[in-house]
């Protein structure tokens, strides 16, 4: 049976920036559904008019200028978002919706954490870690269909970054992020869609520093982004796709998107 249900997540890093590399994306791939971290932008302000000339009628956002923002957008209809304050402190990292499937879909940004990786030394390390901790008490709850994805801003396995000997001390690999990472994921069983496709060891990256001149000719990547799903939708996934060319975009995000597809 041919897949007829396509999923997108992207952090893009400001969607009115990027829109012209968004609009080819949604124009190449054609995906039903499309999660966007990073938005950077304010609810009234979403350039929601390029979206709907390309067919995508349903949108649903929770916007923050400058930094942050998630957003949802959709050719199916969804219904009843909800929104997730993890860090109790009002910024737009998180939005969820029904799907008319009866899948739940979640759409998270968590902190990247600063740049030292001690919540004593660095109170922004100690908001991510606290974050995923109550991510963790959500999962537990969590008792129907659902599609987590996002940029989680932790790279958990050795073979998901570049070097695992030099990003030990690394923000987004170390020990103490992906023990948390770990627990998240056990906490709601979720099965973790881009290693069930692409096993480990196998080299699998969608982030690449901006610092680099040449992301292609060193390779120094890290998996950020991902797409979990619980083990019942899980088992409904039939292909799953890291579009590494659209690092080379004009203008390109730092991130690249996942796409994922479902018979269902």
């Amino acid at each position: 049976m041919a897949p007829n249900l396509k999923i997108a997540s992207w952090n893009i890093n400001s969607v009115r920036a990027r829109i012209g590399i968004v609009e080819r994306f949604l124009i190449e791939e054609q995906p039903d559904i499309l999660c966007l971290q990073e938005t950077k932008v304010m609810d009234g302000d979403f350039p929601r008019a390029a979206f709907h000339r390309l067919g995508y009628k349903h949108i649903m956002l929770c916007g923050q200028r400058m930094h942050h923002g998630v957003a949802i957008i959709s050719k199916l209809p969804i219904e009843a978002d909800h929104r997730h304050d993890w860090q109790d402190n009002g910024e737009a990292r998180h939005l969820g919706v029904n799907l008319a499937c009866g899948i739940r879909l979640e759409n998270v940004y968590i902190p990247a954490g600063g740049d030292i990786p001690d919540r004593d030394l660095n109170p922004k390390f100690g908001q991510k870690l606290d974050f995923i901790e109550r991510m963790t008490r959500w999962s537990e709850t969590c008792d129907r269909p659902t599609i987590l994805v996002g940029d989680f801003n932790v790279a958990p396995l050795e073979c998901d970054v570049w070097s695992h000997k030099q990003l030990l001390n690394v923000v987004s690999h170390t020990p103490v992020e992906v023990d948390a990472l770990n627990r998240l994921q056990a906490a709601g069983d979720w099965v973790d869609l881009g290693r069930h496709f692409f096993p480990a060891p196998g080299r699998l990256h969608t982030w690449w520093s901006y610092r680099s001149p040449d992301w292609t000719k060193n390779d120094r990547g890290r998996r950020l982004d991902h797409m979990w799903a619980s083990k019942e939708v899980a088992a409904l996934a039939v292909a799953h796709k890291v579009h590494e060319p659209c690092r080379s975009w004009e203008r390109p995000s730092d991130h690249v998107p996942l796409v994922t597809e479902f018979v269902v």
